[in-house]
């Protein structure tokens, strides 16, 4: 059987509704949507007609790199077909025949937003273009884009084409979280061989948050005719990484310094509990720190709650002792495991956890492996049959 502790104060969030409780002046932008994202937690912090649906230009291209990424193998000689060669649109000149490696046509598919390394990379990771859009969807379904469809990985205005800023946060954030995705989209200058001539390709990262924001760190540029300018950024200060998306936004590069020193200023991460904690009238410790971005006044609606194992399972006699839950004006926002004191487990490199719904996603049950193992045998088959 379960037991349940609440923990920490509840009078305040009994007696001080959460409608009295202001949030920080908001910033304004010229952006016709907008949105405002901690990384780690991935917490949305602002969002302007956040759910609207619209075209994405190249930020598509954030979905093509970490599909490529988890789906593909970095080493692995792309070959250019001529459809990839021919792309119109932003190009880094491939021609048909060539081989580059998938971690050099990435870096070219994310500092110069090449439509032909875009294209190559969809026919060589997803079998072909149509079996790489079904890739990109499924993750879209993975990270909780519920408002998005993909229909190509350039971004080329298509119909039925589309995100929305909050989903495009939500994205940035999941893509985020990946070592080489971020190592990627902060490079400002990559090379790389070319077999046509004596000299090496030099991309240089089309992003100019890089040279003009402290920390900045990514991530990816947009433009089309129906699109306008498009631009995710992000920025990392004293441990946190916040990243802003905007859509039709004719003065990006500035709302893109307010944004984030908004968030900065007012959404620090703030650690709720530390590794090793002792828990109030319980022989548990917390197991590892967890930090949840909140301006000044939220932290009086925090409440913790202790969900302890039963005795009998295996889990409790390998030293775990249940789950801390967070919660915010009553909103699951993240939990950490529960250790018995002086177990050796308390004693594991820290890291911080990351949200509620992150947790989750990558606790496989029966069920969900027997529907990724569906997803897969679909996804081949409709590879197979191009």
């Amino acid at each position: 059987m379960l037991r349940r502790f609440a923990l920490g104060s509840l009078a305040l969030l009994l007696i001080w509704p959460q409608w009295t409780m202001a949030a920080p002046t908001g910033v304004q932008t010229s952006a016709e949507a907008a949105a405002l994202v901690d990384v780690t937690s991935g917490r949305l912090i602002v969002s302007k007609n956040g759910d609207k649906q619209m075209r994405i230009a190249s930020l598509t291209k954030i979905m093509t790199a970490i599909v490529a990424i988890e789906h593909g193998t970095l080493s692995d000689q792309v070959e250019v077909s001529g459809r990839a060669a021919g792309k119109e649109g932003s190009s880094i000149y491939l021609r048909a025949g060539e081989k580059m490696s998938l971690e050099n046509i990435l870096y070219g598919l994310m500092l110069r937003s090449g439509n032909d390394a875009a294209t190559a990379i969809a026919e060589h990771v997803g079998g072909s273009l149509e079996g790489f859009v079904y890739l990109m969807n499924e993750t879209a379904e993975l990270a909780g884009m519920t408002r998005s469809q993909f229909k190509n990985p350039s971004g080329l205005d298509e119909e039925g084409h589309y995100s929305t800023a909050s989903d495009m946060a939500k994205l940035t954030a999941y893509a985020l979280r990946n070592p080489v995705f971020r190592d990627i989209v902060k490079t400002k200058t990559k090379s790389a061989p070319n077999p046509h001539e004596d000299w090496d390709y030099t991309w240089m990262n089309k992003n100019k948050m890089l040279s003009i924001y402290e920390g900045a760190d990514g991530v990816k540029t947009g433009y089309t005719k129906l699109a306008k300018r498009c631009l995710v950024s992000s920025a990392t200060r004293e441990g946190q990484q916040i990243a802003v998306v905007t859509l039709n936004d004719p003065n990006d590069w500035l709302d893109h310094k307010k944004l984030l020193d908004y968030g900065f200023a007012n959404y620090p991460l703030r650690d709720l509990v530390h590794r090793g904690d002792k828990i109030e009238n319980l022989p548990v410790a917390v197991g590892r720190t967890f930090s949840y971005p909140l301006y000044e006044e939220e932290s009086g609606l925090i409440r913790k709650e202790a969900v302890l194992l039963d005795p009998a399972t295996p889990e409790y006699r390998l030293g775990e002792r249940g789950t801390l839950f967070f919660y915010l004006s009553g909103t699951p926002i993240g939990s950490v495991p529960l250790y018995a004191e002086g177990s050796p487990r308390l004693e594991a490199k820290d890291r911080s956890a990351f949200s509620f719904r992150d947790s989750d996603k990558y606790r496989v049950t029966g069920l969900g492996l027997w529907q990724q193992t569906l997803k897969e045998t679909v996804r081949r088959l409709f590879v197979l049959s191009e």
